[in-house]
C-alpha cells in the first residue's frame, strides 16, 4: 500500500534536482510527516489551508531506502513515518493540487 507526502511545490522542485527529498521535520523530530490515502483531505485542511497550491507525493514504501514506520499521531490515529529521506526513484506518483 503507497503512501502520501504534501508539500509545497517549490520545495519538490529543489529536491527533484537533487535525487532526494528530505522535510525539515526530517531534522526537527527525526522523520518525515505522511499519511495513507483516506487521511490526505484531513491533512491538507488541518496543515495546507494557508497554502492556495501543493504537491501530493505518492511514495512506494517498498522502494525506499530508509525505514517506514506506522506510529500514533494526530487524534490517535496512525501514521507512515519516513526515518530518513525519500530517494526520487520511490516517488511513484506526483500530484500537483490547486487548494
Amino acid at each position: 500500500m503507497n503512501i502520501f507526502h504534501v508539500v509545497l511545490p517549490e520545495k519538490w522542485a529543489e529536491a527533484a534536482n537533487r535525487g532526494f527529498y528530505a522535510a525539515e521535520s526530517l531534522a526537527a523530530e527525526g522523520f518525515i510527516h505522511c499519511s495513507f490515502a483516506e487521511q490526505l483531505d484531513d491533512v491538507l485542511k488541518r496543515y495546507y489551508s494557508d497554502a492556495s497550491r501543493v504537491t501530493i507525493l505518492e511514495i512506494d514504501p517498498n522502494k525506499l531506502m530508509a525505514m517506514v514506520v506506522e506510529e500514533q499521531s494526530t487524534n490517535n490515529e496512525v501514521y507512515p513515518h519516513i526515518f530518513g529521506p525519500i530517494n526520487i526513484d520511490a516517488v511513484v506518483g506526483v500530484e500537483e493540487r490547486t487548494l
